[in-house]
């Protein structure tokens, strides 16, 4: 097993309260059951993991993920949620575009491309006085971040979706808000942080957003203190997604003009756009459980399922179309958003 270890890894902050776990692709399509449900197809492709019940339209009124679903690519064997991102392209020179494939993160290595996922607790200096955080609850749904954001002030409402350009696996500093400028030789990772404060009483709202809130002020890593309007602590939920470049590293490939050559599939290529999406899905308290214990990175209250089993979990698209193959357009956008 790979879990253990990853302990001596630089990961996001100091912190001695968190999950970091591997979740295998579940498919790679052109549905949204948060933000477009019954859509199908949605106006732009994803990358999906997760548990196998996924749909385009999941009702949380009568879709339990844990009941529905079979299986899970992610490391937890308790964990069905569903997580999600949009999906990465390449622009080249001669005006076509090809899809960049997702790759493992370190600790992982043999994961079917997906996401590594991490919950963390807000950290005391004293690691036996860490704060304990709130679970999120069956039913619950989010999302963080502006599809038609296309400047950096306007990126900055979501401070914590950022890039890191990796120049090998153990890369993690600096992170940008818009997309790498030069060649990353490890590749793109996509940084997304969600809000870790509840309202307390809703567990979504009209935009997916408004139950949520950022800590009033400074981050949840610094201990930022809840607003009264959203006081329940909740684990700060982030993706890191690794973006395989190193096939389109040439600049003789690149747009002449000399600008960078990627493209979010929903049509952004300045990154500030990037979002994510996230409906709960974990086995009875599992959940809960994890976050009492003051574990770090490989915890003994979480069950798990090897590589090889999360990578035997997959569900087959519902929208047929080529994803693989040089493309004149991307799938999608003759779409309205």
């Amino acid at each position: 097993m790979h879990w253990k270890s990853l302990a001596g890894l630089a990961l996001v902050a100091p912190s001695h309260a968190l999950i970091r776990f591997g979740c295998s692709q579940l498919v790679v399509q052109r549905i949204d059951p948060l933000v477009n449900p019954g859509l199908v197809p949605s106006p732009h492709v994803h990358q999906i993991i997760g548990g196998n019940s996924l749909n385009a339209t999941m009702d949380h009124a009568n879709h339990d993920p844990p009941t529905l679903s079979t299986c899970t690519t992610c490391q937890p064997s308790d964990d069905f949620s569903n997580y999600w991102t949009a999906v990465l392209f390449f622009r080249a020179r001669n005006g076509t575009y090809h899809r960049v494939p997702q790759k493992a993160n370190a600790g992982f290595e043999g994961q079917n491309g997906g996401m590594t996922v991490y919950y963390m607790q807000d950290q005391l200096a004293d690691y036996q006085q860490q704060t304990k955080v709130t679970a999120f609850q069956p039913g619950f749904r989010m999302y963080v971040g502006d599809v038609e954001a296309k400047t950096k002030a306007q990126a900055q409402q979501y401070r914590q979706l950022t890039y890191t350009c990796l120049q090998d696996m153990s890369t993690r500093f600096p992170e940008t808000k818009d997309f790498p400028t030069a060649p990353c030789p490890a590749g793109i990772m996509a940084n997304i942080r969600f809000p870790t404060c509840w309202d307390g009483k809703n567990l979504d709202s009209p935009n997916h957003m408004d139950h949520m809130s950022y800590p009033e002020s400074g981050t949840f890593e610094s201990q930022g203190p809840c607003p009264a309007s959203h006081p329940v602590a909740m684990p700060q939920l982030m993706y890191e997604t690794i973006w395989d470049t190193s096939a389109f590293n040439n600049k003789e490939d690149w747009p002449e003009d000399g600008s960078q050559p990627f493209v979010w599939s929903f049509g952004d290529t300045t990154g500030y756009g990037t979002h994510g999406d996230y409906i709960f899905g974990w086995k009875d308290g599992a959940l809960q459980a994890i976050m009492d214990d003051p574990c770090y990175v490989s915890c003994s209250s979480m069950k798990t399922q090897s590589i090889e089993d999360m990578n035997k979990c997959s569900l087959a698209p519902v929208v047929n179309e080529d994803l693989d193959s040089w493309l004149t357009t991307i799938p999608g956008q003759s779409m309205p958003m």
